[in-house]
């Protein structure tokens, strides 16, 4: 990504690109409602995060806008000496998750969609790890 266009702190860096996650998902990419490259300076070890809007309820004022139904996903920014290191971690081993994940989550049952999600990569020490956070 060019300089100017930037909206990271120089030192810090996206590990992941729109292409990354677009070749990952394939044609469940058409049910991502949102896709972000988050600009905040510390994530904590949170690198990769994946969400399932549900269409709530239309009682109470709770309605959720049709077109806000489907995948969240947020690339989390990383130091910039540890992209390429984290970029091939999360290529190899967190994109073929998420892949797994979005696929499970399009054939679950009308109990599971009904319901909002969280699911999150986190990288401790050089260790991956993900669960689910609901």
């Amino acid at each position: 990504m060019p300089a100017r266009n930037r909206r990271l702190p120089r030192h810090l860096s996206w590990p992941l690109t729109t292409t990354d996650i677009t070749e990952c998902l394939g044609p469940y990419m058409s049910r991502v409602t949102d896709l972000s490259f988050l600009t905040g300076h510390d994530s904590g070890t949170i690198v990769l995060g994946a969400s399932w809007t549900a269409p709530a309820s239309r009682t109470y004022g709770r309605g959720v806008h049709p077109d806000s139904v489907g995948f969240g996903i947020d690339v989390h920014p990383v130091a910039a000496t540890r992209r390429a290191a984290v970029r091939a971690l999360l290529r190899t081993r967190a994109l073929p998750q998420l892949h797994e994940w979005v696929a499970r989550a399009c054939d679950a049952d009308e109990t599971w969609r009904l319901a909002s999600h969280q699911h999150y990569w986190r990288l401790t020490d050089g260790l991956l790890t993900h669960r689910d956070e609901d």
